[in-house]
């Protein structure tokens, strides 16, 4: 069982990525994010495949502060929810330790309910509950 304040941050988490509203947004951002924090997406194995063909030997995407997460969830939001087809929800397996939380999160059909990804999010967070990094590790 979890606390309400875990429970509360995680819902907020999975909330954002499927906000309409830009303005909004931005608002639970800065809300949920200290101001240099960060987003570290372990990326798909064909972008991973291609960096390492190219040379690169660490293929982690980040994107650091407020403009910069915006960005992500924004275009996040464009590709899989916009279009109304999918939408992203919270399993309820929160785990807070310290100043880690850990959860899973599922991208699901609006059409059948069929879950069609899902991932393990992990999330720094500070003294105020703000996440100071946010590792996020997706399955296809």
């Amino acid at each position: 069982m979890i606390d309400n304040s875990t429970r509360d941050l995680v819902a907020r988490y999975v909330g954002v990525w499927g906000e309409p509203d830009a303005e909004k947004r931005r608002r639970t951002i800065e809300d949920l994010w200290t101001e240099n924090g960060s987003h570290l997406l372990h990326p798909p194995e064909e972008i991973r495949d291609a960096a390492a063909g190219l040379g690169f030997a660490a293929t982690t995407l980040t994107a650091t502060g407020y403009d910069e997460l915006e960005t992500r969830v924004a275009r996040s939001y464009q590709e899989f929810v916009a279009d109304g087809k999918y939408i992203f929800r919270a399993r309820d397996n929160a785990v807070r330790l310290d100043d880690l939380v850990k959860f899973s999160w599922e991208m699901v059909s609006t059409a059948d309910g069929e879950v069609v990804g899902e991932g393990l999010e992990i999330l720094l967070i500070d003294s105020d509950r703000r996440i100071r990094a946010d590792y996020q590790f997706p399955n296809p």
